[in-house]
């Protein structure tokens, strides 16, 4: 059993604004022309967007520490083989070890594994009852827990090479050891873990007793064999160095041997890959046993094993390696704390395995991205769609039949059509729709009948707002779907909205005014609005720290807004008033965002969990639990059955709303994951991280099929056009750039082999895919939007240099 401990403090609260934020608007002409939208403020108010690194400015210390216990059951139909040469131990001994692990397994209610464990050792259950003395064991009980023991307590290894774990059919090794390598198997049976604290349960593994002079000479060694392996191995079996560095370094600290570990890692930290040196920061300050408490970083690698990839070949290869060289030490370390998934075919190349690797917990398991995933669409509701008389009219004569039969093509094509790849239309229940919500939709695909067909001849135009006065306290922008409002959060803690249309903003007149309606009248949704009110910006006021994630509601009637504080509010835009404050977050919330149909919302922040809510509920409906850092952003799929978490342990996961469960892990990017968008069509995912890389994920079968480089700062903002054939993407380098999405997804090649392997030659046409760069002169983008006729929306707050 172990126990983890987690402490942390919350973020200072971030300085007041100066002057109220104001909006600038600048447009562009056409796509070829640069988008500047920060060029004409010359004076000193310009402003900031506050950098995409918010995790990193949260301190974790002077809280409570909350302890989480992970119960390990011991199944022993799994247990790894242990080395060769175990000691031979008395039976009445391991009699009383046995009947000392099933009472505690009784004690924590792990009935399941108790009965495991009594079924192996074949004992009756009236003499575990009784706990009697070891002596009135029968011979073939002794024996049988005398056998089992060997299995499931971990002895010094001998002289003798240990038996490396065997492969099952699926090509997996479970590499599971016991939590400590070196202790006596009576220790199994006396884990006091009440009296001792949390974190020394979880590092008892590092209790080694080799000999520390020697840790260098190992590694070395392993290093030598590796650097003259063969070319096609040493690509695979180089991933091995990072995570034994890691564990052999906490293991000296841990057992007081601070000049050996001082001097292995400053022999070993410069042959790591260039991706882990913000680890090795951490790791470099861990130089006393007492740092390694409660330090999370450290945690997290020893509680979750790091995942290797490796091919058949070269996994035989190590293991007739250590063999030969006895070398028990790191094979102790590769049982207890890395995760070998074998596959069958040709090792993979350096480039392939750099595209994949750079998470806190190495690779994602190929098993976790086998689930079925329905990443269809969801059946459009028919709606009549009537032409207006002016639509009829302003055609010429001749064009008038030709003009119906498209409009009425484009609109029926996609609701009559059922996607296979789609959900059932009950899996999870929806919102119906309100008639105001219909008549939103037959504008929508008014506008659809309007829409700029784009791609790399036909390029969309950008319009640029630029937030000024902000003083770097911009931290959050959205805009409405029909591109009406524009939300930003900020750091003085308000949320302001902007209409970016004639129409200005106006709130709902008073109960005593509102009596004197005749709500019989066809225009009664004007006059209960009260002029008086009527103004281009609302400041809505509530929130006690900044303000990090904005989402209007489909039908433009609510905003959400996460913050510091630990809250998510729900604001009405009929009152501009705040009318839940949803509480389920200890820690800062970084973003959250609505449903396509709103009522759902999804919240990630610092606790490192990602949490469902429903408008009308108080609690969370989900909790999706399972990153080891922030998350840092959400994104729902287009048909509400999934949610997409990019969190700082550099993965993306993918959740299903129905179960909670999570279906898809994607690994490969070197840093904090920051923006997240999926394609219109549902299949495909695009992620940006502060390594200014896009990645392009395949949803149904789990793959990465793309990458594109070209951005120089953090990726905060991705978009893919309402036709899917342009990505756009804005990042803090200033820039804004086009990718043609068509050519990226058309050539895909996803057979049995790349399925089964788990990864896809990429090819390198970065710039064959990127279609357009525009700069802003010192405006970071910190938002992206496609209008319903596919112009680009921008958003930023000026920087002054």
């Amino acid at each position: 059993m172990r126990r983890l401990r987690r402490s942390r403090r919350r973020c200072g609260q971030a300085r007041s604004l100066k002057e109220p934020p104001t909006l600038l608007l600048r447009k562009q002409g056409t796509a070829l022309a640069r988008s500047d939208g920060g060029t004409t403020n010359n004076g000193p108010n310009g402003g900031s967007e506050k950098r995409c690194e918010r995790a990193s400015s949260v301190s974790r210390d002077g809280e409570t520490p909350k302890p989480v216990i992970a119960v390990s059951t011991v199944v022993p139909a799994r247990a790894a083989p242990v080395p060769a040469a175990v000691p031979e131990v008395s039976a009445p001994h391991d009699r009383q070890t046995l009947l000392a692990v099933l009472q505690f397994l009784r004690q924590s209610n792990l009935r399941e594994a108790e009965e495991a464990l009594r079924r192996e050792a074949r004992l009756l259950e009236e003499a575990v009852a009784g706990s009697g003395a070891p002596g009135e064991a029968d011979g073939t009980g002794a024996e049988a827990a005398s056998a089992l023991l060997s299995r499931v307590t971990a002895s010094a290894p001998g002289p003798a090479a240990p038996d490396p774990p065997s492969t099952g059919a699926s090509g997996v090794v479970t590499v599971s050891g016991s939590a400590s390598g070196t202790a006596a198997p009576g220790k199994v049976g006396s884990v006091a873990v009440e009296d001792q604290p949390d974190v020394s349960a979880v590092l008892s593994a590092y209790n080694q007793q080799g000999d520390p002079a020697m840790y260098e000479e190992y590694y070395s060694g392993l290093k030598h064999f590796i650097e003259c392996s063969l070319d096609c191995h040493r690509a695979e079996l180089s991933q091995l160095f990072y995570p034994l560095f890691v564990h052999m370094y906490l293991e000296l600290v841990y057992n007081q041997h601070e000049n050996e570990a001082k001097s292995f890692f400053e022999k070993f930290h410069g042959d790591q890959e260039c991706y882990y040196q913000d680890d090795l920061r951490v790791l470099s300050s861990l130089t006393k046993k007492e740092h390694m408490k409660g330090n999370e970083t450290m945690l997290d690698f020893r509680t979750s094993k790091f995942v290797l990839r490796i091919s058949r070949d070269s996994y035989q290869l190590l293991k007739r390696h250590l063999q030969e060289k006895q070398n028990n030490q790191i094979w102790n370390i590769v049982q207890e704390h890395l995760y070998i998934d074998i596959f069958d075919g040709m090792p993979r190349s350096k480039q392939q395995i750099d595209a994949m690797v750079g998470s806190l917990a190495g690779e994602a398991k190929r098993e976790a991205n086998k689930s079925k995933v329905f990443f269809g669409l969801l059946k459009e509701p028919e709606i009549e769609v009537p032409l207006d008389d002016e639509d009829e009219e302003g055609e010429n004569e001749e064009g008038k039949p030709k003009k119906k039969k498209p409009k009425k093509d484009s609109i029926g094509s996609k609701s009559k059509k059922q996607d296979p790849n789609a959900p059932p239309q009950n899996r999870i229940p929806l919102p119906e729709l309100k008639d105001s919500d219909k008549l939103d939709k037959i504008m929508n695909m008014k506008e659809t009948t309007k829409r700029v067909r784009l791609g790399p001849d036909c390029l969309p135009s950008i319009c640029f707002y630029t937030f000024l006065n902000a003083y770097q306290g911009l931290t959050a922008v959205d805009v409405t779907d029909d591109s009406s409002l524009i939300a930003g959060g900020f750091a003085d803690s308000t949320v302001r909205v902007w209409s970016v249309t004639p129409k200005k903003l106006r709130s709902v007149k008073q109960a005593a005014d509102l009596s004197l309606i005749d709500k019989e009248s066809d225009d009664v949704l004007e006059r209960i609005m009260d002029e008086k009110t009527a103004s281009e910006l609302k400041i809505l006021y509530g929130h006690s720290g900044p303000v990090y994630g904005a989402s209007f509601s489909p039908d433009r009637n609510y905003l959400l807004s996460s913050s510091e504080d630990g809250t998510v509010r729900l604001w009405s835009l009929q009152t501009f008033t705040c009318l839940v404050g949803y509480k389920g977050h200890n820690y800062p919330v970084w973003d959250t965002q609505f449903s396509p149909y709103g009522y759902y919302f999804v919240s990630g922040g610092h606790d490192r969990v990602a949490r469902l809510w429903a408008t009308d509920h108080y609690q969370p409906l989900r909790i999706f639990a399972g990153h080891l850092a922030d998350v840092n952003c959400t994104r729902f799929h287009p048909n509400s059955n999934y949610v997409a978490t990019g969190s700082a342990d550099r993965t993306v996961r993918l959740w299903d709303v129905l179960n909670g469960n999570c279906v898809r892990i994607f690994t490969g990017h070197k840093g904090p994951i920051h923006s997240l968008t999926f394609s219109p069509n549902g299949r495909f995912l695009a992620t940006g991280a502060t390594d200014g890389r896009v990645l392009l994920w395949d949803i149904g079968h789990g793959l990465m099929v793309g990458e594109l480089k070209g951005h120089t700062d953090t990726v905060c903002s991705l978009r893919f056009s309402r036709d899917g054939e342009i990505l756009a993407s804005g990042s803090m380098d200033n820039t804004v750039r086009l990718w043609d999405a068509i050519k990226a997804f058309e050539d895909l090649e996803t057979d049995d082999f790349t399925t089964a392997t788990g990864h896809i030659n990429l090819p390198e046409n970065s710039q064959e895919l990127l279609l357009g760069t525009y700069m802003t002169k010192s405006t970071p983008v910190v938002h992206l939007h496609f209008t319903r006729r596919n112009l680009v929306l921008a958003a930023g707050a000026y920087s002054p240099q």
